[in-house]
């Protein structure tokens, strides 16, 4: 055997060595171990009910146990987008006719609901976005409408005014508190993807409104968040070149503090919580600048698509990326207290008069315009609860 020949047999030998070593060990951790670790759940996780149709956002939970639900015109072949859930399904609210939109008064029916709330007054609030699929808000549609929970008739109806509803306007979430004024203050949060995110503060008696903290950084997409879940960078879209890019929300999540006086809120695409006290919204003698300043960043949460308060002066936020509910303690510290792989991308927050707290996982990330035009949900979507011995803020 020639020297050259010699050499190509001893590399030839090495190279089936090393193939024959690769598949040992490929053919020897081919599957787990029986002892290998798992991840842990934690607290005692109920399901409610199951969604096999549209995907819900926003839930809410009457003083009487009564549960409503809505479904923003997504994509999704939303036959209504307001519902009561009982019997073992879901009823359209107040009624199928209201539920259509009114193509001649865009402020009498429901065009887009993205979030129910029950005022502890005998009433549900229904926040109409009137911008389905994210377009702009139709003029004169976006409004908040009170149905009477003992009679379920509409109420009352506010629009919001022309001034401060801009082309990129999303209204998201509300909270009440009946405190100040003649009727009571609402704040909503403009959770806006393309434009400037603010608090609006309305009076409810006499429907004026007006913009707070718009664009500060407090109700500003986090520049340098990067959103993961399921193991996997999340929200991406296509931007106007074609390229990947991140989907970015404004302002989103939102909750009152039992005494009024703290206004807690965070972008969704963040995972910092921030407060403000809510004399200081409600003042027109407050700068802008004045009212930024008194902003208080309270540090990292998890990145949330809800928040709530308790009676208590608990603040509770979802936190989607890890599949979770946490709790804010009185002293600022934060505890989970609930998580299961099941809690894929935890919606709207409401606590029951039982002392559950209610939210929607309704697998967000997983819609078909953050994958390529493919819908990787896997339905049910559900209704979750878990106990925290708590009553709702008053409002």
């Amino acid at each position: 055997m020639s020297m050259k020949s010699s050499r190509f047999f001893a590399s030839t030998l090495v190279i089936s060595v090393a193939a024959a070593s690769q598949a040992s060990f490929a053919t020897e951790f081919t599957s787990l171990p029986a002892n290998a670790p798992a991840d842990k759940t934690i607290g005692q996780l109920d399901q409610v009910f199951a969604f096999h149709d549209a995907m819900p956002t926003g839930v809410t939970v009457t003083d009487n146990g009564r549960i409503f639900v809505n479904y923003p015109k997504w994509g999704d072949d939303v036959a209504f987008t307001v519902g009561e859930i009982r019997e073992g399904q879901v009823f359209p609210y107040p009624d199928a006719a209201f539920n259509r939109e009114d193509t001649k008064d865009p402020a009498k029916g429901l065009i887009s609901v993205q979030s129910v709330v029950a005022d502890g007054k005998g009433r549900v609030w229904l926040l109409d976005t009137a911008a389905p699929g994210f377009a702009a808000p139709k003029a004169g549609g976006a409004k908040l409408v009170a149905v009477d929970l003992a009679s379920n008739k509409v109420v009352k109806t506010l629009v919001f005014p022309a001034s401060i509803m801009l082309a990129s306007t999303y209204v998201n979430d509300m909270r009440f508190d009946f405190r100040i004024g003649k009727e009571g203050v609402v704040y909503v949060t403009d959770s806006s993807i393309s434009g400037p995110g603010a608090i609006i503060v309305m009076d409810i008696a006499s429907g004026k409104a007006v913009r707070r903290l718009n664009g500060d950084k407090s109700t500003s997409p986090d520049p340098n968040f990067i959103p993961v879940v399921e193991g996997q960078q999340a929200l991406i879209t296509k931007g106007p070149d074609g390229k990947p890019k991140t989907l970015t929300v404004a302002s989103d999540g939102i909750a009152l503090s039992a005494d009024g006086k703290t206004l807690y809120f965070c972008p969704l695409s963040s995972r910092h919580l921030y407060a403000v006290p809510t004399a200081l919204l409600r003042d027109p003698n407050v700068s802008e600048a004045q009212l930024a300043a008194a902003v208080k960043d309270l540090g990292e949460k998890g990145a949330s698509d809800g928040l709530e308060a308790d009676a208590n002066g608990a603040v509770y936020a979802g936190d989607y990326e890890h599949n979770s509910i946490r709790k804010r303690l009185a002293d600022g510290s934060w505890q989970t207290i609930v998580h299961d792989p099941r809690i894929l991308w935890p919606d709207t927050l409401s606590i029951g008069p039982d002392g559950y707290l209610y939210f929607i996982a309704n697998q967000l990330q997983r819609q078909a315009g953050f994958h390529d035009g493919k819908d990787l949900r896997d339905k049910p979507y559900s209704l979750l609860r878990v106990k925290i011995d708590a009553a709702p803020a008053p409002t």
